[in-house]
């Protein structure tokens, strides 16, 4: 009998990256929020880093210069000093317009997500080693390991993720020799310990999912997310092929194809009385 998914993982998932990047300013909760009560997200992906001070911040880069007004490493700013920039100043989705400048959209902490959230399943990236204890202290805090998915692309960052007692995502050193595996037709005999991959389609021309990699990872119980996939084409084909969660920059599209694929509920967004509002 194949073992079953960690249920933080099965799905099939709307999973909205970085809360949805392509509609809001990432990792903020001004992404986090309408992707939930808009889309209909069931699972919010988002990054963090360690402040000055020792607090866990959310938000992708180690600098802040690509998505606010300030300049400079997380590492080397406190959290009030972080309070004060503006996290929605460099958003555009024309190039021309910043429509959420100056409109009070701050770098969130990952305790104001985990309590403004509380329902929601997360996928929480670790972007620096440091930030792994405060991080599993702060998830323990609100008794949310049971929603809440650690991840980290490399090894040198998850250094402590044995202690943390809730799903865990795999390394790309995780990843490489079941990758290899599969291809050979011996995904069966082994895999890595952990409930999720959360994998590209394709790296470097070279695709990694497909539907075999899906298989033979659910052979052994662990699930198969993919990033990040914003065509409507694709998610489509994932969704075909038995993927567990897309992420997505776009949870708009990806509700509607989740309508359509799946008979998933239309998005609260798409609902008569949300466009009569909007019109």
């Amino acid at each position: 009998m194949q073992p079953k998914l960690h249920p933080v993982v099965a799905g099939p998932l709307l999973v909205a990256h970085r809360g949805g990047s392509l509609l809001a300013p990432e990792n903020t909760m001004t992404a986090f929020r309408p992707a939930i009560e808009d889309w209909g997200a069931d699972m919010i992906e988002m990054d963090v880093h360690l402040t000055k001070d020792g607090r866990v911040v959310v938000i992708h880069d180690p600098t802040v210069d690509r998505t606010t007004n300030g300049t400079g490493r997380i590492a080397d700013h406190t959290l009030d000093e972080l309070r004060k920039l503006d996290a929605g100043y460099r958003f555009t989705t024309d190039g021309k317009t910043f429509p959420f400048r100056g409109k009070g959209v701050k770098i969130p902490t990952v305790e104001e997500v985990l309590l403004e959230l509380p329902p929601a399943r997360l996928t929480i990236e670790v972007k620096a080693a440091a930030a792994q204890r405060p991080l599993f202290e702060a998830i323990r805090r609100a008794h949310a390991e049971d929603r809440v998915i650690a991840a980290s692309l490399y090894n040198a960052e998850r250094t402590l993720f044995a202690e943390y007692d809730g799903a865990k995502s795999a390394s790309v050193e995780q990843v490489k020799p079941f990758f290899a595996l599969s291809r050979l037709l011996l995904g069966r005999f082994w895999a890595p310990k952990v409930d999720v991959m959360q994998l590209p389609e394709k790296r470097g021309g070279r695709r990694i999912v497909s539907p075999r990699l899906i298989r033979d990872l659910h052979r052994h119980g662990i699930g198969v997310q993919v990033w990040t996939v914003n065509e409507r084409a694709d998610m489509e084909r994932l969704i075909d092929w038995g993927v567990d969660g897309v992420q997505s920059d776009r949870p708009d599209i990806l509700a509607d194809v989740m309508t359509e694929k799946l008979g998933r509920p239309p998005a609260p967004a798409r609902s008569p009385e949300s466009r009569a509002i909007a019109e």
